[in-house]
């Protein structure tokens, strides 16, 4: 049975690939089904699932330690290497006691900032000597991505320590003037905060942070910006007021007054990223950019975050921009539909004014 669950991973992985889907998913009682410019399709001439094939397709993918980690906790984080031709983002999770597996798509090339279509102004965070910089934005909407070009720009520019904390490893760096090394949780660390402990201890220029999950990761990720590094990473939010909150309430009411401080003295950027379905096919992204200026800076160290919306709009001379801009720009460049610029809007009311409508 094994070499026959084999033989579906490659010809599932082989449509993926085919289609330049960026998701697989494995799921008992539905098609092998893939995401293709962010809508959900299943895979043509193949059969429902039942649970045997999405534990048997599971366990083709799971090394053993992954295993364990899958039978105590019932979920695991890896990556995956797919015969050296494709490198993916795995999780496998129990749902209603089935397996179901979810895979992610790693292109192999680290592609530019411009490349990605995103502005030019994102070198600007990727230039600094120190601080701190964020990307935001809901999961799949190219966060990692845009964050490997950073890292990669540097690699290319700069004769820099680079080190990263990963959960899983997903894009995978060929030195060039830095120095990378790529640490990974679980494997290389026990967790992020301990591994921001003790890259204090490694000599490290920049440092990026897979993800900001919890306070411990979130203090040290500020103490390593206040103390002379560049700190890349990412959070779950929406937009930048809303990632500034959500640094801030993250700690205990004794604790958070320097922490503003903190994040008002390091912070140099938050972009908030979406991708649109594009009218030529594919997607593009929308992103709404926030450069912590003086002002903004005022705003965070004074518990006025609810006025940063008006700052990026304000300050598109700097190269700031808001999300309805951003949208309403694309939907006159007729790059994207109206509909879906909509549907990404965080308030379409505003989006009609920009659009004259």
């Amino acid at each position: 049975m094994a070499f026959q669950y084999e033989q579906q991973l490659t010809r599932y992985l082989a449509y993926v690939a085919q289609h330049g889907a960026s998701d697989l998913h494995f799921t008992a009682g539905r098609y092998p089904t893939m995401r293709v410019d962010d809508v959900l399709v299943p895979i043509a001439d193949t059969d429902i699932l039942t649970p045997e094939d999405s534990a048997g397709l599971a366990d083709i993918i799971l090394i053993e330690e992954k295993q364990a980690i899958f039978r105590e906790r019932g979920e695991v984080d890896f990556a995956y290497n797919f015969r050296d031709q494709a490198r993916f983002r795995v999780n496998v999770y129990r749902q209603r006691g089935f397996v179901s597996v979810a895979m992610r798509l790693i292109p192999s090339k680290i592609r530019t900032i411009e490349e990605l279509n995103l502005p030019s102004i994102l070198h600007e965070f990727g230039r600094k000597a120190q601080g701190f910089f964020l990307l935001a934005g809901p999961a799949g909407h190219g966060k990692s991505t845009t964050l490997a070009a950073l890292v990669d720009e540097v690699n290319h520019a700069r004769s820099d320590h680079i080190v990263t904390i990963e959960d899983p490893i997903e894009y995978l760096f060929v030195a060039d003037r830095a120095i990378i090394d790529q640490r990974e949780v679980g494997a290389d660390t026990q967790s992020f905060s301990a591994a921001l402990r003790a890259v204090f201890r490694q000599d490290p220029d920049v440092i990026m942070v897979g993800e900001m999950r919890d306070p411990e990761t979130i203090a040290a990720a500020l103490t390593a910006a206040e103390t002379g590094h560049l700190v890349l990473s990412t959070l779950h939010t929406n937009n930048a007021a809303q990632t500034i909150d959500r640094i801030i309430d993250s700690f205990p009411a004794e604790q958070q007054s320097q922490v503003r401080s903190q994040l008002a003295m390091t912070l140099t950027g938050i972009v908030s990223e979406r991708l649109i379905p594009r009218l030529s096919g594919g997607r593009i992204p929308a992103v709404e950019i926030l450069a912590a200026n003086p002002a903004v800076r005022n705003l965070v160290r004074e518990r006025k975050t609810h006025e940063i919306d008006l700052v990026i709009e304000t300050s598109m001379d700097e190269g700031m921009m808001t999300l309805n801009r951003s949208l309403a720009n694309l939907v006159k460049q007729r790059e994207i539909s109206l509909e879906n610029a909509e549907l990404y809007s965080l308030d379409p009311k505003e989006l009609h004014m920009f659009l004259g409508r």
